[in-house]
């Protein structure tokens, strides 16, 4: 039997892919971070989590053509400038497999406060995570975000 999501999440993961799907499985490319940012994400012992994102490439070039979404993304925070960060505690079911996450400070200052909860698998040192949230014009999208374990805490 597998260890719980509550002790294997512990530590520091590396972003390796962040695909959106929409219902009909076509693949969307969100344009403030794009398909393959930059990521760090670590979780601790005592309940505390940390996440940061950065667009591939923040030319002036490629910021002139980010999009601020038509609506604010649901269930996701608000990148700004090809850039997104945010941090707080968080709570494991290790049930549902789930993890629920308050943010005590982000980048977007109408993310502080909010709570976002993602469904998340651990396999060897591979960390899945699953989001439903939209796309730039409204559109949902299930999120697929593969991480890479850095370090164990």
């Amino acid at each position: 039997m597998a260890p719980p999501l509550s002790t294997q999440l512990l530590g520091t993961w590396l972003l390796t892919g962040r695909i959106d799907r929409t219902r009909t499985g076509e693949r969307r490319v969100e344009p403030t971070l794009g398909e393959n940012p930059v990521a760090l994400l670590y979780y601790d012992d005592s309940g505390h989590f940390a996440a940061q994102f950065m667009k591939r490439d923040r030319s002036a070039a490629s910021a002139a053509t980010d999009v601020v979404p038509a609506v604010a993304p649901q269930n996701n925070s608000r990148a700004q400038g090809g850039y997104d960060a945010y941090f707080g505690t968080y709570t494991v079911d290790d049930a549902q497999s789930t993890v629920t996450q308050r943010l005590l400070g982000a980048l977007s200052a109408e993310n502080v406060g909010q709570i976002l909860t993602r469904e998340m698998h651990v396999e060897h040192d591979t960390l899945i995570i699953q989001v439903a949230t939209t796309a730039a014009d409204g559109e949902p999208v299930m999120r697929t975000l593969t991480w890479q374990r850095a370090r164990r805490t």
